[in-house]
C-alpha cells in the first residue's frame, strides 16, 4: 500500500491553522484524526462539538517523540519509557498519570492522560511542523477519530469528508489527504496507572506483545472494572454503520441470508463461504484470510457495505486467537445491541 508524497505546503498550511485554533483532519497509520492544538482549550472543546462528542470522554494527545511527551505527563515511568522505546512511533497509546500541562478538557477531567506517537509519515511532518512553527518540542495534537461520535472510523479521507466534512459547509476546517492508513484499526491502549498494566482495547500491537517487552502479564480491564481510567474503545456499542450489523456464526450465514432475503442483504465473510453461496446478494465483499490485511480494510470494507443499497450487513464471525481478538471487538462492538450508548474510536 504506498502512501503519496509529504505536501509540504500543506503541512505548513495545516500547522498554522492547528495554531490559529482551527481543526485539521489528518491521517494516522491506525484512522484519520481529527486534530486540535492540545494546549488550545476552545479549540479542543471545538473536537467535541465537531464529533457530537461527550465532553468527559479523554481524548489522545499525540505527541513527536519522547521528549513531547514528557511534558504531558507526570512522570514517564520505566514501563512506559520500554513501551515508548520499542513501540514508538507506532499504533500504541499510553495511558500514564497527567502533567498540569494536560488540562480536563483533554483528560475527560481525571489524572491520567493518553499519549500516543504516531508513525504515519503525514501525521509525522504535521507535529514536526507544529513543534518548530510555535518553537516547542513538546507540542502536541489532540485527536479522536475523525467522524461523528460512535459511527464508523475512517481510513481514507473520502470518509472524513462523507461524515463530517470541510468547511465551509462541514465541521472541518482543512482534512489532509494522506491516502489510506496503512494498519486501518485504532490504536492499542495500555493503562499503566496501577501497580499492574492493563488492556484497555486491543489492536494490531498485541497482547503478547507488550508482555514481552515488559517482562510481566498484563491484564485486560473488563469494561466493569471502575477502576480502569475512561478510554475510547470502552463502550458496549461503537464503530457503528448507519444500517443494522449482524456478526454471524460461519454455520449460520446461508440460514441467516435465506431468512433475510439474499436481495436485502450485504455479506462480507470468506471466499469459501461466498463460492458456497451463490446467491444474488445486494454486496459480496471476500475478508481477507490474514488478520493485518483483514484489519487494514475492515472499515473500507464496513463504510461501502453502509453505502450499499442493502438494508442489513452480515459479517461471518472471523476466527479464533490473539492476532483477531482486535478484528473481534471492533465487529462486536459495530454490532451491538442498537439500544446501547455510544463511544468513538481513536
Amino acid at each position: 500500500m504506498s502512501t503519496p508524497p509529504v505536501d509540504a505546503a500543506l503541512i505548513a498550511r495545516a500547522a498554522r491553522l492547528l495554531l490559529d485554533g482551527k481543526l485539521v483532519a489528518f491521517p494516522t497509520e491506525t484512522v484519520y484524526g481529527l486534530g486540535a492544538d492540545a494546549d488550545n482549550l476552545p479549540a479542543v472543546r471545538a473536537v467535541f462539538a465537531a464529533k457530537g462528542r461527550p465532553p468527559n470522554h479523554p481524548l489522545i494527545v499525540h505527541v513527536a517523540g519522547v521528549q513531547g511527551a514528557s511534558a504531558w505527563a507526570g512522570e514517564l515511568a520505566p514501563a512506559a519509557r520500554t513501551l515508548a522505546d520499542r513501540f514508538w512511533p507506532g499504533p500504541l497509546t499510553l495511558v500514564v498519570p497527567r502533567a498540569p500541562r494536560a488540562h480536563d478538557a483533554l483528560t475527560g477531567a481525571q489524572e491520567s492522560v493518553g499519549l500516543r506517537c504516531p508513525s504515519h509519515p503525514w501525521a509525522r511532518a504535521l507535529l514536526q511542523c507544529l513543534c518548530q512553527d510555535s518553537d516547542d518540542p513538546a507540542r502536541a495534537i489532540a485527536a479522536p477519530s475523525a467522524n461523528s461520535f460512535g459511527r464508523l472510523s475512517p481510513t481514507h479521507a473520502e470518509h472524513v469528508r462523507g461524515d463530517l466534512g470541510e468547511k465551509p459547509a462541514g465541521r472541518v476546517d482543512l482534512i489532509l489527504d494522506g491516502g489510506a492508513c496503512t494498519v486501518g484499526i485504532e490504536s492499542t491502549i495500555v493503562d499503566l496507572t496501577a501497580d499492574c498494566p492493563r488492556l484497555l482495547r486491543p489492536g494490531s500491537i498485541l497482547r503478547s506483545q507488550i508482555e514481552q517487552a515488559l517482562g510481566v502479564a498484563v491484564d485486560a480491564a473488563s469494561l466493569e472494572d471502575g477502576s480502569a481510567p475512561r478510554a475510547s474503545g470502552r463502550l458496549a456499542r461503537h464503530y457503528a454503520p448507519l444500517k443494522p450489523l449482524e456478526l454471524v456464526e460461519p454455520p449460520m450465514l446461508a440460514t441467516r441470508m435465506r431468512d433475510l432475503g439474499p436481495a436485502r442483504v450485504a455479506v462480507l465473510a470468506p471466499a469459501p463461504a461466498l463460492l458456497a453461496e451463490r446467491a444474488a446478494v445486494a454486496m459480496w465483499l471476500v475478508a481477507p484470510a490474514e488478520p493485518q490485511t483483514y484489519e487494514r480494510g475492515l472499515y473500507l470494507f464496513l463504510h461501502a457495505m453502509d453505502a450499499s443499497c442493502a438494508e442489513r450487513l452480515l459479517v461471518q464471525r472471523p476466527p479464533s486467537g490473539e492476532a483477531w481478538t482486535a478484528l473481534h471487538d471492533r465487529l462486536e462492538r459495530s454490532s451491538a445491541g442498537l439500544d446501547r450508548p455510544f463511544d468513538d474510536a481513536d
